[in-house]
């Protein structure tokens, strides 16, 4: 039985080593990708963002646990994919959400794989995207990403996911510097965890404002068929609202493919992974057929500012 075959029966270890492949771009795993790629776009990609200590890896602890427990005879697989920022001086990631997500370690529904960003920005690591149609092809229905703390400019889980879930906390001051951020527009849930602190209320409130504001700034061309993003309340340490929030996140997953936006979805990911393959397949082929001895003098030349860094692009890049 070859790897192909290992992955889709259910063979979690080939799937790790796979998985390993694609995060390192070595060419059997683009390989196998390329074979099973029509076997893809089956699962529900949930992504889970938000700031460093709003409790994003607890939140999707208690999340997967109850999403894969369902009261049917048919269980949910779930996959989880948590991405730990690298240190910009060595390089190495702790891979902590591991530690933080040992009870869905014995689950046998429930898959979960850290990944490093090694320096990429966005909240991402580079080869999310690609992982995300490996954990479909193996066969999860439910894919969880966990982005690194996000701020302002980290909203590529967006472009990735089906349903964005930005998660706040009080206390934090992130519920007023959301107001003038991209990753409030993100959001087709909005949770504030750690409910059961004291605040909780007045982020909600402030939260739900910020979105009424917005609203009334920019009203949809047709509201009746508009997704109208709801402030929830979750402890996701005391297991509270958690019930609740995988409720919705269900209506959401209805009304996805009830209004089209699903397949709108896809197409934004697919065009976003097409992109980025394309810009990096570009650059290495310009930077493995120009003469080492032709990129050194082009650099000094800029830096001595002979000429301008377009100009060389011009050089290189005639129009």
């Amino acid at each position: 039985m070859d790897a192909a075959e290992q992955i889709q029966k259910g063979n979690r270890l080939a799937l790790a080593r796979w998985l390993t492949q694609i995060e390192n771009d070595l060419p059997q795993g683009q390989v196998l990708l390329d074979r099973l790629f029509s076997h893809s776009g089956h699962s529900a990609i949930i992504g889970i963002t938000g700031p460093s200590g709003s409790g994003k890896s607890t939140l999707v602890n208690r999340l997967a646990l109850d999403l894969a427990n369902t009261e049917d005879e048919n269980p949910i697989s779930i996959a989880v994919l948590a991405v730990d920022p690298s240190s910009p001086f060595s390089g190495g990631a702790l891979l902590g959400d591991r530690v933080r997500m040992r009870d869905l370690m014995e689950h046998p529904e429930i898959f979960i794989r850290s990944l490093a960003t090694r320096g990429v920005l966005g909240g991402l690591a580079r080869a999310a995207n690609e992982m995300v149609l490996a954990l479909e092809i193996a066969g999860f229905e439910i894919i969880l990403v966990e982005t690194v703390g996000a701020g302002q400019s980290e909203v590529d889980i967006a472009r990735l996911a089906h349903s964005t879930l930005v998660v706040e906390s009080p206390g934090l001051g992130d519920d007023v510097q959301a107001a003038k951020a991209g990753i409030m527009e993100i959001a087709d849930i909005i949770v504030v965890n750690k409910a059961d602190k004291s605040g909780a209320d007045a982020t909600a409130r402030s939260l739900q404002a910020m979105l009424q504001i917005n609203l009334e700034l920019e009203p949809p061309r047709n509201s009746n068929q508009c997704w109208k993003v709801p402030v929830l309340k979750t402890s996701a340490l005391n297991s509270e609202g958690i019930q609740f929030l995988k409720q919705t996140i269900h209506q959401h997953q209805d009304w996805l493919r009830a209004s089209g936006e699903w397949q709108n979805r896809n197409q934004v990911r697919m065009k976003a992974l097409f992109e980025r393959l394309l810009h990096e397949k570009l650059y290495r082929k310009w930077h493995d057929n120009l003469p080492k001895f032709q990129k050194d003098q082009l650099l000094a030349a800029i830096q001595s500012q002979k000429i301008s860094p377009y100009q060389a692009i011009r050089q290189i890049l005639p129009d």
